[in-house]
C-alpha cells in the first residue's frame, strides 16, 4: 500500500497512543472503566445510526452524482450542486433541530439527519469523478459500438471509483463524528455520555463517549481505505 494512504490511520494511531497516555497519567482509567456497559450499549447504538444513515447516503448519493454527470444535465448540474454546497453551510445541529421539527425525536430524524449531513461528499465526488473521465476514453468507447449505459457501467464508473470512494470516506468520517449529536434529538449514540459528562463537569463519562468515537472514525476510515486498496482495479488505482 502507498505510503500515503497511510498517513491517516497512522496518525489517528498516534493521536489515540498519546490520548491514552495522558488519560493513564490522571488516573482516568478507572473512572471510564465504571462507564464499561453503557460504553457497549452506546455503541452499538452509534454504529447502527452510522450505518443505516450512511447507507442511505451512499445508496442516494452516488445515483444523484450519476445523473447530474449525464450531458442532459449539463446546463442545470452546476445550480443544483451550488444549491447542495449552499446546504452545508447550515450547522449539523439545525439540521438535526429540523428533522426534529419534521419527524418528532428519536431514531428516525436522527438518521434523517445524519443521512443529510452526509450525502454531500458522495454526490459532489460522483459527479467529479465522472466528470474527470478522459473524453477519448469515452470517444473510443463509442467507436467500440457500446451504449451510453454501456459507457457508463464500463467506462466511467469504473475509472471514477477511487474519486467516488474518497467521498464516501468523507462522508463516513464526518457522519461518525457527527452522531454524537444524535443524543440532543433522542437518537441516542455515545453522544449520551459527552453532552452527560459535560453537563456534569464528569471528565471521566466525557472521555467514556469521547474515545470510543474517536475509535470508531479511525477503524471506519480504515475500513474504508483497505477497501479503496482492494477493490478498485490496479489499473484505475494510483494507491496500487
Amino acid at each position: 500500500m502507498a505510503a500515503e494512504s497511510r498517513l491517516p490511520l497512522l496518525a489517528g494511531l498516534a493521536l489515540a497512543f498519546a490520548l491514552g497516555v495522558w488519560v493513564t497519567n490522571v488516573g482516568l482509567i478507572a473512572n471510564i472503566a465504571d462507564y464499561w456497559a453503557d460504553i457497549i450499549y452506546l455503541t452499538r447504538q452509534h454504529v447502527v445510526l452510522v450505518g443505516v444513515s450512511g447507507s442511505l447516503a451512499i445508496l442516494i448519493g452516488i445515483p444523484t452524482g450519476i445523473w447530474l454527470s449525464r450531458p442532459a444535465m449539463a446546463g442545470a448540474a452546476e445550480t443544483i450542486m451550488q444549491i447542495f454546497n449552499v446546504g452545508t453551510t447550515i450547522p449539523t445541529l439545525a439540521v438535526l433541530a429540523l428533522s426534529m421539527t419534521l419527524l418528532g425525536i428519536g431514531f428516525t430524524p436522527a438518521v434523517f439527519g445524519l443521512f443529510v449531513a452526509s450525502l454531500l461528499p458522495i454526490i459532489r465526488n460522483t459527479y467529479a469523478g465522472l466528470l474527470a473521465v478522459p473524453a477519448y476514453l469515452k470517444e473510443a468507447a463509442r467507436g467500440m459500438g457500446m451504449t451510453p449505459s454501456q459507457i457508463l457501467w464500463r467506462v466511467e464508473i469504473p475509472n471514477a471509483l477511487y474519486v467516488i470512494f474518497s467521498g464516501i470516506r468523507t462522508a463516513l468520517a464526518i457522519n461518525v463524528g457527527t452522531t454524537p449529536l444524535a443524543f440532543l434529538i433522542g437518537g441516542g449514540g455515545l453522544g449520551e455520555l459527552i453532552f452527560t459528562g459535560i453537563d456534569l463537569m464528569e471528565t471521566g463519562m466525557l472521555l467514556a463517549g469521547a474515545l470510543p468515537t474517536a475509535t470508531l472514525a479511525v477503524l471506519v476510515d480504515f475500513i474504508m481505505s483497505q477497501t479503496q486498496y482492494w477493490l478498485i482495479p490496479r489499473g484505475v488505482n494510483p494507491l496500487r
